[in-house]
């Protein structure tokens, strides 16, 4: 697969290392800043960086409906509330290279999700790359010492994926959103909440230059992070999404590494291997065959590409949303089935706001649908 012709791996790797990268600075903050509220501030950054990033490109409102403010609503709680802090409090115990190789295990759990709770498409390869990256994972955790208080921060670590993985899960629902609201309104509502909850447990706020490095990691690292992950989710589907995010782990825990002076255990370099493998799998997965996209009418982001030529009547240009039909066309590319049952035919089921994207997927989703 040609990652120039596919902006959808793209945006998840270019998520990935943002991601990724903002974890083990994220430690470096932990110590002058409570847990639970540098949570709700890298939160905040998100959705006040997005906020202005929409105020300068004069960007249009959008408008969801109540099932997709539901989605929205779900995963603002599960990944936006509920998973940072448990990340926060487990990266407070934990090595930062181990706590990085640990997030793998939110591409283990997002798939899982995606393939027998939301029915997407998997096949071997995929699930024995999900396989080896589930036993670095088991690796990585195990230790001779079985206290509580030595797996306690593990757990929470992989509590944090699984908030995550639901959030990537429900926010699939409403990827053809714009990608700049969804996470500008989960960064301000997620931060909002954390930050207020912390204040209550009696968090003091940390000096200025502290909030302004807690505001521009969240800003970078899960504001446009997620912009990028959503954009990601258009074009691959939860599960290969999160496949291609799995990279985020390596990229933390090498930064960790000579940032905080660690060494490289053997049980380290075992379960990075498991991972490493697993990811490699993912990365080199392959399937096309000619295919026929029949027409249709919906709306979300696009811009003017091979599948978007319809005219305006002020010549809009860029990234913009409205209504618009998809003229039939047949051809060939990398692509994936999102329906796990090879006897239904997506054309047959009807458009609706909660089963069009998927139908979108199966039909093109490496340009732009």
């Amino acid at each position: 697969m040609s990652l120039s012709r596919n902006p959808g791996v793209l945006s998840a790797l270019s998520a990935a290392i943002l991601f990724g990268v903002g974890t083990p600075i994220a430690k470096l903050l932990l110590g002058p800043v409570n847990p639970w509220l540098l949570a709700g501030l890298l939160y905040l950054g998100s959705g006040f960086g997005l906020a202005l990033w929409r105020l300068l490109r004069n960007a249009n409102p959008v408008h969801l409906d109540n099932g997709e403010i539901k989605w929205l609503a779900g995963s603002t709680l599960a990944g936006g509330i509920i998973a940072p802090v448990l990340l926060m409090w487990g990266l407070s115990h934990i090595s930062a290279s181990s706590a990085a190789l640990l997030l793998n295990a939110e591409g283990v759990l997002t798939a899982l999700l995606a393939w027998f709770v939301f029915r997407e498409n998997f096949d071997r390869r995929v699930a024995i790359g999900m396989t080896l990256i589930a036993v670095g994972t088991i690796v990585l955790t195990w230790s001779n010492d079985v206290g509580f208080d030595s797996t306690l921060p593990a757990l929470a670590i992989i509590g944090a994926c699984l908030g995550w993985a639901i959030d990537n899960n429900l926010t699939r629902k409403v990827a053809l959103a714009d990608a700049t609201f969804i996470a500008m309104i989960k960064g301000l509502t997620a931060g909002t909440a954390n930050v207020a909850i912390a204040w209550l447990l009696g968090a003091t706020m940390p000096r200025a230059p502290v909030l302004m490095a807690a505001g521009t990691v969240g800003f970078l690292s899960y504001g446009l992070s997620l912009v990028l992950f959503v954009v990601a989710l258009r074009h691959l589907g939860t599960a290969r999404t999160g496949a291609y995010f799995s990279t985020a782990p390596f990229v933390g825990a090498f930064l960790a590494i000579p940032l905080f002076g660690e060494s490289l255990s053997i049980q380290f370099m075992v379960a990075a291997v498991f991972m490493a493998c697993g990811v490699w799998l993912h990365l080199t997965e392959q399937h096309a065959h000619l295919h026929t996209h029949e027409r249709l009418k919906h709306e979300h982001e696009h811009t003017h590409d091979n599948h978007h030529q319809h005219a305006h009547m002020k010549g809009v240009t860029g990234s913009h949303t409205h209504q618009h039909s998809h003229e039939p066309v047949t051809h060939s590319h990398s692509h994936y089935r999102p329906y796990r049952s090879s006897t239904i035919d997506p054309l047959s089921i009807p458009i609706d706001p909660y089963r069009s994207l998927s139908i979108h997927r199966f039909l093109d989703p490496i340009d732009s649908y």
